[in-house]
């Protein structure tokens, strides 16, 4: 049901995983917002009036008008975001301190394991090669290609048991790891033994909020072949 507030949220957005994680989560929500596009590569996100919504120099970042106490506040780290909306709207979060537990563990998993594993295998796998002069590292690609294919392993066993991530329902722990697990074949990944994963990747793809998320601005992505 969508959240009935007196502004939408500003998204500092750009089409990738982690800007995936908090348009699907606005979508998911019903939560109503305006996109500013951050153009990573033209260096939008060093530009100072980003910078003081975000002090790292990376999107995505929120602006919530409707902030505690009624007052605006401004919020980077995806995770952090995640976190804020669904204790703001009391959606997808965990119902129980049990829940919340399970659910905070896998967001923090992603954030700390999954997400900086993979991109670094994304990285060196496709865009160091494509550098002036080219670096084609096989050690920096065989390591950061085996922790992930280790962190898949993981989350299959965790979803062999498991209809979701985090349990019996979809929560922002699902929302935070599918945009990066989604991208399995560029990180030279495979599912072939990880049939519980392939399950889960196409039910988390199949929710409409999932899919308005992914697609927002889908356009501008561009990553090398």
């Amino acid at each position: 049901m969508t959240q009935t507030l007196s502004r939408p949220i500003d998204l500092y957005f750009w089409p990738t995983p982690n800007g995936w994680k908090i348009s699907i989560a606005l979508e998911e929500m019903g939560l109503a917002y305006d996109t500013h596009l951050v153009n990573i590569g033209k260096g939008d996100q060093f530009k100072p009036e980003f910078l003081a919504i975000a002090p790292n120099n990376r999107m995505p970042a929120i602006m919530d008008p409707n902030g505690p106490d009624g007052m605006p506040i401004s919020i980077f780290e995806s995770g952090a975001i995640l976190q804020y909306l669904a204790r703001k709207t009391g959606q997808f979060g965990g119902k129980s301190e049990r829940e919340r537990i399970a659910v905070e563990q896998w967001l923090m998993w992603q954030m700390g394991g999954l997400g900086p594993m993979a991109g670094q295998a994304h990285h060196f796998i496709k865009y160091a090669p494509l550098q002036d002069p080219p670096q084609d590292l096989p050690y920096a690609k065989d390591r950061y290609r085996a922790e992930t294919a280790r962190l898949y392993g993981v989350l299959n066993t965790q979803l062999a048991q498991n209809e979701w991530v985090a349990g019996g329902s979809f929560t922002i722990a699902d929302m935070a790891i599918w945009p990066w697990a989604s991208l399995w074949e560029g990180q030279q990944q495979t599912l072939e033994d990880k049939p519980h994963m392939a399950r889960w990747l196409d039910a988390c793809a199949a929710r409409s909020g999932v899919q308005a998320g992914r697609a927002l601005h889908a356009d501008l992505r561009k990553t090398p072949s």
